[in-house]
């Protein structure tokens, strides 16, 4: 099995409300909008939702991933999305946390899972073999650390404008 990993975990602290910062991140229109490498996020018929992300891969190239996902917590201080139980390659969780601190201030921590499985490595691109599933994965977590920080950046000014 070619197992591709990266993992990302952050918390930023907003002027605003739970709500409003409960509402902002679950959104996807938002994700879409203002987190490089999201071409689209659309709700299936399922009631699945399908995140479809490209990112550059330095020896690679473009890779176009889609991932399936269900939403598998829905509270007031905690959403997340995990692999739809139909999903057998392309695994992505997210999950955000909320914590008040005070009347307008949120601490918002933010969770996110990818993985990439292939029975052959081939299967996920022709030179992958050759680069390995370290030096991908490594450079996949630059990818998804540079994505999310870009997008909590742009999302922290929305929230505070």
């Amino acid at each position: 099995m070619f197992k591709i990993k990266a993992d990302y975990t952050e918390q930023l602290e907003v002027k605003t409300t739970v709500e409003r910062a409960r509402e902002f991140f679950t959104e996807w229109s938002n994700f879409v909008e203002l987190m490089p490498g999201i071409e689209s996020i659309r709700r299936e018929a399922s009631g699945l939702l399908r995140w479809t992300v490209k990112a550059d891969v330095p020896m690679l190239g473009p890779l176009r991933v889609a991932f399936a996902v269900e939403q598998t917590d829905n509270l007031p201080d905690r959403v997340e999305w995990s692999p739809a139980p139909i999903e057998k390659k392309n695994y992505l969780r997210y999950a955000a946390n909320f914590i008040e601190r005070g009347a307008s201030s949120t601490l918002v921590r933010i969770t996110q899972h990818v993985e990439l499985r292939r029975q052959n490595a081939r299967e996920l691109h022709m030179l992958a073999g050759l680069v390995g599933e370290n030096r991908i994965s490594a450079e996949m977590q630059k990818a998804v650390t540079a994505m999310i920080k870009t997008f909590l950046e742009r999302a922290r000014a929305r929230l505070e404008s």
